[in-house]
């Protein structure tokens, strides 16, 4: 098999794990989690719309520096390092993943509306989606900001 074979296998068992994550912890995220954090359910999705865009910089600047034909052993310490950025994006993926109704009214059974699941979020935190990609969106700003402010000392410095 090639190396392309063995990455779309490994995408697919990771989104069928993914999708069985979601239907095992969606209740306990929204149902027990998202209620007793501080701000309640709209707080517990500004804190995680704010994740993505650390947890994707946590991802990407390790890989950037692996040169696997130059350095293959420092190039998988670089790839472990990349690991809790994957996490991070992994789980905010499952807290929004756990929010998706069912595409059609019909499917929206009462197990739909019972506590926890995608159809109660949505009746409880009507806005939970807005705020959300607002905190994504001023978390990147943020983080570009921080990023673009350090390139130009570190310019500064080397101009020095």
């Amino acid at each position: 098999m090639g190396g392309g074979c063995l990455i779309l296998l490994a995408a697919l068992a990771a989104i069928a794990a993914f999708g069985m994550t979601a239907q095992a912890w969606g209740q306990e995220l929204w149902g027990r989690a998202a209620p007793a954090s501080p701000g309640g359910g709209y707080g517990f999705a500004a804190a995680v719309g704010a994740v993505p865009p650390f947890g994707l910089a946590a991802l990407i600047a390790p890989l950037s520096r692996m040169k696997w034909k130059e350095r293959p052993l420092r190039s998988l310490g670089w790839a472990a390092a990349s690991l809790p950025g994957l996490a991070a994006c992994c789980f905010c993926a499952l807290v929004v993943f756990t929010t998706t109704r069912p595409k059609y009214h019909r499917d929206w059974d009462p197990g739909c509306y019972s506590r926890g699941n995608p159809c109660w979020v949505h009746v409880e935190y009507p806005w939970v989606w807005a705020l959300g990609l607002l905190s994504t969106v001023l978390a990147t700003a943020v983080l570009f900001t921080v990023l673009f402010r350090i390139d130009k000392a570190r310019r500064s410095a080397a101009a020095a």
